[in-house]
């Protein structure tokens, strides 16, 4: 945030870097002690930078600490919601090919092949859009300096540099003979473990926060990342499938991801919806738009599996529409998340119903 004004135009205008530690008293050094946030610096501060006129009026029904939020809204871009759908289209893909290695794989070669090169490519791009929204790329290399099974941010970098390593393994030496193929069959199985915990370590990530409506949806956010990862793959492969077999596969693999989704989907929106300010995302503004259309378009897909004799164009048409919702899907949970934390009194009523920080604190101590 070097080069920083705040309240500009004014006698108390002041530079800034946005963190106003004076290294006189205190010496900035480790990891972060370079880091610059990406993007405007402005953009992220200056809703707390504002100069009061007068103290607002406080509701004294419903207190909060003069309407300001408990909690800075996550500063994320663009390259998380995407990382959300690559990781989860790579991880799912990966998922699948393992799946479909079980037994006489033969006439499912193609589909596995395929699984490899996308998890591989899904891999390296996930990998760029995390070095991107970390900035510099050793940040990543320092988080696999330790191993801690306690942080969901440090396994998911070893989740993602295992995923990319045995795709690569699996893509590269599987279907060759002897040792040399043993061990691309190995990986191949491996690759689709890691994939599995590249679709829903992220759902484990934001559920450990401290937003609202993460934090009420903790327990349900994993499921509902992994559903909307199959659901992710089954379009994307629908896309390429040609032959039969392959098809049945992909089909169900999609539906089932498209049903859980949906159930999901449902279920957190109940657990978030016990405090109702908590829930108020789900329904207001771009998140709720976000949200509901996501919704409709797993829906709308899950509907047309049931017409018969699809040719191609409707199946690629709906297709499209079903890797929409996914992705749509992820980013309503981010928006959501922004909307959560964004509100004065989302933190308040759910401290005050005895739900987040207070109903971990009473799980603690019982």
């Amino acid at each position: 945030m070097s080069g920083t004004v705040l309240h500009k135009g004014t006698p108390n205008a002041v530079s800034t870097d946005g963190r106003d530690i004076d290294q006189n008293v205190g010496k900035l050094s480790g990891e972060a002690a370079e880091q610059r946030a990406s993007g405007a610096a402005e953009k992220h501060i200056k809703s707390y930078a504002q100069n009061w006129k007068s103290l607002p009026d406080e509701d004294t029904s419903d207190t909060t600490y003069y309407d300001r939020p408990m909690l800075n809204d996550p500063v994320w871009e663009w390259a998380i919601p995407t990382y959300y759908y690559v990781g989860g289209l790579t991880g799912a893909s990966l998922a699948l090919a393992a799946a479909s290695q079980i037994g006489d794989a033969s006439s499912r070669e193609g589909l596995i092949r395929r699984g490899h090169t996308i998890g591989l490519i899904g891999a390296c791009v996930s990998g760029g859009l995390l070095i991107y929204d970390l900035g510099v790329p050793s940040r990543f290399y320092n988080m696999l300096r330790v191993f801690r099974p306690t942080s969901p941010m440090n396994m998911g970098a070893w989740i993602l540099s295992g995923t990319g390593g045995t795709a690569f393994g699996a893509l590269l030496f599987r279907g060759r003979g002897g040792i040399i193929g043993l061990l691309g069959e190995f990986c191949g199985y491996l690759a689709g473990i890691f994939g599995a915990g590249l679709a829903t370590y992220t759902g484990v990530l934001v559920s450990g926060s401290a937003v609202p409506i993460w934090q009420a949806s903790r327990k349900i956010l994993p499921l509902l990342f992994g559903a909307s990862a199959m659901s992710s793959a089954g379009a994307f492969f629908e896309i390429f499938s040609r032959n039969p077999e392959e098809r049945r596969i992909t089909n169900i693999f999609g539906a089932v991801g498209q049903g859980t989704e949906i159930i999901a989907a449902i279920v957190m929106e109940k657990q978030a919806s016990v405090v109702p300010r908590v829930g108020r995302p789900f329904k207001r503004g771009l998140s709720g738009f976000l949200w509901r259309t996501a919704a409709v378009l797993t829906i709308g897909t899950m509907a047309s599996a049931l017409i018969p004799n699809r040719t191609r164009k409707r199946r690629i048409i709906v297709a499209a529409l079903g890797t929409l919702g996914s992705a749509l899907m992820r980013m309503s949970i981010e928006k959501i998340g922004t909307a959560s934390a964004r509100d004065a009194r989302a933190s308040f009523h759910q401290q005050r119903a005895g739900y987040g920080a207070a109903e971990m604190t009473k799980a603690r101590s019982a």
